[in-house]
């Protein structure tokens, strides 16, 4: 069953606009948020969507409800995050209003809160495709086991991570939300192979233990991501460093890229 729900993800503190609104307040309330959009309400129920592309050619004095989308697509609070994902993408929406069963306005959810919920995704594929590659690699058999495994402990693999993700995890790990991590165990090492921000996040927060799918190799092999560890000096969490997202490679390359287009 899915863990993550709407609920999990979605904006409590919504900035609305009321029926009886004009043209002029969704501009006011478009500089004030830097928002691009908005639900309509008439006492919490939502009775449509105004954005600022529905504001082109019209009067200031225009009613809201002239303007507005009034076939709307809601979203409820107990809704798993990957349908909300998939009526987003499909729908071309970029923001779905959360309603109860009444129609009353809940929250909002967003495409970013939907990208935010799939960052380290970690799926049972994930971890077959990299127990097939050390298979090859190392003509070895590995184990497999679902279980909990201490966190200071844990044998970093990934010198740097960003503190945009890392504030997401540990909301994640607040929430009960967190997915396992991967780990491979060798004979007194627990080597972390995917899930540094979770990993990171955990020890920030004092947690113990995490859940993990640990890949057990009983046979004398020291893997590759063993040797970058040593050749980064990664002995412990704490020896991973956190960047501030604006170092992101990718922005990086996209301020390259406006700088010389």
């Amino acid at each position: 069953m899915e863990r993550k729900k709407v609920h999990d993800y979605m904006t409590y503190d919504v900035v609305t606009i009321t029926g009886d609104g004009t043209v002029k307040d969704v501009i006011e309330a478009i500089k004030e948020t830097g928002h691009d959009g908005f639900p309509v309400t008439k006492e919490r129920k939502v009775v449509g969507y105004i954005s600022a592309r529905d504001l082109l050619f019209a009067h200031p004095s225009t009613p809201v409800e002239r303007i507005m989308s009034k076939h709307l697509i809601v979203a409820d609070p107990d809704m798993g995050i990957n349908d909300a994902a998939r009526v987003i993408f499909r729908s071309g929406i970029q923001k779905l209003p959360v309603v109860d069963e009444n129609g009353d306005l809940l929250g909002i959810i967003s495409n970013t809160d939907v990208i935010r919920s799939q960052i380290e995704h970690v799926s049972p594929e994930k971890v077959y495709k990299f127990i097939e590659t050390l298979k090859m690699l190392h003509d070895i058999k590995p184990g497999l086991e679902r279980e909990v495994v201490p966190v200071k402990n844990l044998l970093p693999t990934q010198s740097k991570i960003y503190q945009d993700e890392l504030e997401g995890r540990i909301y994640e790990i607040k929430k009960g939300l967190a997915e396992p991590i991967i780990v491979v165990r060798r004979p007194g090492k627990l080597i972390l192979v995917d899930g540094h921000h979770r990993a990171v996040a955990a020890n920030r927060l004092g947690i113990i233990n995490l859940d993990a799918y640990v890949i057990d190799i009983q046979e004398d092999v020291e893997l590759g991501l063993e040797k970058t560890a040593r050749e980064m000096n990664l002995e412990t969490l704490d020896d991973v460093k956190v960047l501030d997202y604006a170092r992101h490679p990718l922005v990086a390359i996209t301020h390259r890229l406006v700088r010389h287009g």
